[in-house]
């Protein structure tokens, strides 16, 4: 693949500042676009697309709020045609497992002729570090209604190092990867590891839907997104996303970071530092 404009769509989020950082070590050209981009990029301001997608010949692209939301894939599919028509070739989706929205948005972006990567990612390592569950856990006590279910989660770099691979290797284009981290912890576990590796006390615990929904509402978050998190808690993580996916050994021929690892560096970091 010759070495052309990437878009990465969505900014410099989780994965998109890894992969911007992936694409600079190789010398590739790239450029963010999101809102606040000299070639600005808004889901809700379709006509001003063409104008940040021209020059391009692939995109990586993560949708907000989140695939699960009712009009995600008619926005893919919109994204999608526009690519086609400014002459983009490719598109690598950061989607997700399990979600019927996600398989939705799959399947418009599928139906634009566009091709395609799509990368179907578990619940990221760094939701613990570098989202909102990071400050209750450096205060000491994680509280989820999240229970016995398992979660297989991935290193953000490890999907970085995925999308980078589809982006610059042709062999990628029209599949589908399950993305996941090489063993699957429950909530409860993934604390006890992140405690150990900073070596204090940090305890999770289990709350009911209600409590958490009351929570959030206390903390000010809009009713959109608490719907959004009431629904991903309660149909994302009900089982079916347990088990381990192989996508990253496919694509990269090495396993998946495991939770340890992530935990004793971001511990080592400083991370949940009180």
């Amino acid at each position: 693949m010759p070495n052309s404009e990437i878009i990465l769509i969505g900014g410099a989020g989780k994965t998109g500042g890894r992969i911007a950082e992936r694409l600079t070590r190789k010398d590739l050209n790239f450029r963010f676009a999101s809102r606040s981009t000299a070639r600005p990029f808004d889901w809700e301001k379709p006509a001003g697309w063409s104008a940040t997608l021209n020059g391009a010949r692939s995109a990586y692209t993560s949708f907000q709020p989140d695939l699960v939301v009712s009009w995600a894939a008619d926005a893919i599919g919109a994204l999608a045609s526009t690519a086609v028509d400014c002459g983009l070739t490719h598109i690598v989706l950061l989607s997700g497992r399990g979600e019927e929205g996600a398989r939705r948005v799959e399947e418009a972006l599928k139906a634009s002729g566009i091709g395609y990567t799509n990368q179907r990612a578990s619940w990221f390592c760094q939701n613990f570090s570098e989202g909102v569950f990071a400050e209750p856990i450096a205060a000491g006590e994680l509280a989820l209604p999240a229970g016995a279910v398992k979660e297989p989660f991935i290193d953000a770099g490890d999907i970085a190092d995925a999308a980078v691979a589809a982006l610059t290797d042709p062999r990628h284009i029209g599949k589908t990867y399950e993305l996941t981290g090489p063993r699957a912890l429950t909530f409860r576990e993934a604390v006890a590891e992140i405690a150990a590796a900073c070596g204090r006390n940090i305890a999770y615990r289990h709350i009911s839907m209600a409590e958490f929904k009351e929570r959030l509402h206390a903390a000010g978050l809009p009713n959109d997104m608490i719907d959004l998190l009431e629904e991903l808690f309660t149909q994302v993580l009900d089982g079916r996303n347990s088990l381990v996916g192989n996508g990253v050994a496919e694509m990269l021929g090495h396993p998946a970071r495991d939770f340890t690892d992530y935990a004793c560096d971001a511990a080592a970091n400083g991370t949940w530092r009180i």
